[in-house]
């Protein structure tokens, strides 16, 4: 008997695409099977939920490609991948522009529209001096609606260009019993850290919503991902996800 035959794997059915998400603002199905989340235009912002939580005492990993277009220096604004307990549920949304869909204007104003409680992995493409950004495009971790970050992962690079008009390998993972979450862009590590997720992001909650995020502001790009594979596993038999003898694909597109 195999060992995928005895795991006990928690099985997502697959049904259309148009059945898994909430959208909202500009996202719009693609007729390649993925989500626009912005036009390539100024000022849109497109969320897109998946229709099911995430229960954060399992382990999990989710894979997906995304597109931050073909513009660099004329391009923003970029696209979070986010988990989050807002009290608005698949409503919940942040503002435009250098917030990417997700957060707020300023760490220290908490007026206006930001996702809370919540994580976020940020792929932003525009320079904004107030969020700390690098001068090139990056990657960086975010909690509870801001956009501010001490550190951001550029592939090593002073001029890392995320809108080269490739689709980009992202995956992310959560080991409930390490606390650890870990993002690869393009298979490579991006960003890992312990934290907990339960008690000191989402108050003892273990249900969460799951999306994403984008906009753009003055200058603009098509935005868009498309899911590649969501592995949900049994907490109490699962082996870790980064066992390298076995994969598991429960929902492919």
């Amino acid at each position: 008997m195999s060992f995928l035959s005895i795991l006990p794997i928690l099985l997502l059915s697959v049904f259309p695409l148009t059945a898994q998400y909430h959208l909202m603002g500009d996202a719009v199905y693609m007729d390649n099977g993925c989500i626009r989340l912005t036009a390539d235009q100024p000022y849109s912002e497109g969320i897109a939920y998946n229709s099911s939580r995430l229960n954060l005492k399992n382990p999990f990993e989710i894979e997906f490609n995304i597109y931050l277009g073909d513009k660099n220096d004329l391009g923003a604004d970029g696209i979070t991948f986010v988990l989050h307990n807002d009290e608005r549920g698949f409503n919940a949304f942040g503002t435009y522009g250098e917030c990417l869909g997700y957060g707020r204007w300023r760490r220290e104003y908490f007026g206006g529209n930001y996702i809370a409680p919540s994580i976020a992995i940020e792929f932003d493409t525009y320079f904004n001096e107030t969020q700390n950004d690098p001068l090139c495009d990056h990657v960086a971790f975010l909690t509870n609606g801001t956009n501010y970050h001490k550190t951001t992962w550029t592939a090593g690079s002073d001029t890392f260009n995320l809108e080269d008009d490739y689709l980009h390998d992202f995956r992310f993972s959560w080991n409930p019993k390490t606390q650890k979450i870990t993002v690869y862009l393009d298979g490579s590590l991006a960003f890992e850290g312990n934290i907990d997720l339960i008690n000191d992001i989402f108050e003892g909650k273990t249900s969460v919503v799951w999306g994403f995020t984008a906009s753009t502001g003055n200058k603009h790009n098509l935005q868009y991902f498309c899911l590649k594979r969501l592995v949900l596993l049994d907490n109490s038999h699962a082996p870790p996800l980064s066992s390298p003898s076995v994969t598991y694909i429960l929902s492919e597109f």
